[in-house]
Order: structure tokens, then sequence, then C-alpha cells
């Protein structure tokens, strides 16, 4: 089965979610051999934007990571912050 970069999945996931999609940074953190951590930093305007009414919008995006990194054998988890 092909490895998934996931740097790239999530730029191309969250980029049209926020406004300023060219701040956009996504950093992976590989902790144990099985866990991916991944942060996801953005603009401070667009943190609300992307975290979305009561965590809707953050907790799809984790789910489809989830559901990615499943097929793989991995864990994976998502951080949002801003710089």
């Amino acid at each position: 089965m092909k490895e998934i970069n996931f740097e790239k999945f999530l730029s191309d996931l969250v980029g049209p979610l926020i406004s300023f999609p060219e701040e956009l940074v996504v950093k992976t953190f590989p902790d144990e051999t099985n866990v991916i951590t991944i942060q996801i930093l953005v603009n401070p305007e667009d943190v609300g934007r992307l975290i979305g009414k009561k965590g809707r919008i953050i907790n799809s995006i984790r789910t489809i990571a989830y559901a990615c990194a499943a097929r793989s054998g991995k864990k994976i988890e998502i951080s949002v912050d801003s710089f």
C-alpha cells in the first residue's frame, strides 16, 4: 500500500477553509512507531475558522485523517495553533 503524505493531504484539505492559506504550515512529528503527531499552524485570525462552531470542522478533519491513517495501520493526533 502506498504511504500517505499527511502534510500535503492536510494542507490540501485545510487550505481552502482559511483566509490566509499562504501562511499555512503543517508539521509532522513522529512519536512512536504507530503514532503520527501533526501540528497545523495558521494565522491567528484563521484559528476560529478552522476549529469551527463547537469544534465541528476540526473534528471532521480529524475523522478523515484518522480513517486515512487507519488504512496504513497507524494512529494520528492533530493539533491546531497560531503563530
